[in-house]
């Protein structure tokens, strides 16, 4: 409780299902949870699938990052909210990037967007008790040689503030004949 927890990794490994597994327990404990669903892909019969109630569920589809973000500062601030999962770091597109021109240079605008929530919001996020999980998606880093290619999305301050980084990778396919159960 009152720490920020990332989980990463590449596209379809299970960030959201095990974020929603938390979301999951959170409820049967009789908490509250909410999904700040950046990515506008949150499926409400998944959700009932592993167990969640959507009718209890608070969801948000924010249009930019500073919306999200406000959104999360705002939920933090009410002192009822036990888990946040923001879905995906690299969704939180700001502003004045989604404004302008597809050509436009508008390097570093996220990670500053984040580097300066994310130091106003730990504080708030401690005091309140709330948990909040940051699911990130891995990019490659350009002419690295030496070493891992991979890079998490946001800049480096998600990766300061965090109490638990989580990597998830998909294993192999769990096959029950020739048909694919789990992985």
């Amino acid at each position: 409780k009152g720490r920020i927890i990332e989980i990463y990794g590449p596209e379809s490994s299970g960030k959201t299902t095990l974020s929603l597994h938390a979301i999951c327990e959170v409820q049967k404990l009789g908490g509250i949870a909410a999904f700040i669903d950046a990515e506008h892909s949150l499926e409400p019969k998944y959700c009932q699938t592993l167990g969640i109630d959507t009718n209890k569920l608070l969801v948000s589809q924010p249009d930019n990052g500073e919306q999200a973000l406000d959104i999360l500062e705002m939920l933090i601030n009410s002192n009822s909210i036990d888990l946040i999962v923001v879905d995906s770091v690299a969704a939180l597109v700001p502003k004045t990037e989604l404004d302008g021109e597809m050509g436009d240079q508008s390097i570093g605008l996220q990670a500053r967007m984040m580097s300066k929530a994310l130091r106003k919001l730990n504080g708030l996020i401690a005091k309140s008790n709330t948990t909040v999980i940051f699911i990130n998606q891995l990019r490659e880093k350009i002419g690295v040689i030496f070493g891992n290619p991979e890079t998490t999305t946001g800049g480096k301050a998600l990766k300061f503030f965090s109490s638990i980084r989580l990597e998830v990778r998909k294993a192999e396919n769990i096959l029950n004949n020739s048909e694919i159960i789990g992985n």
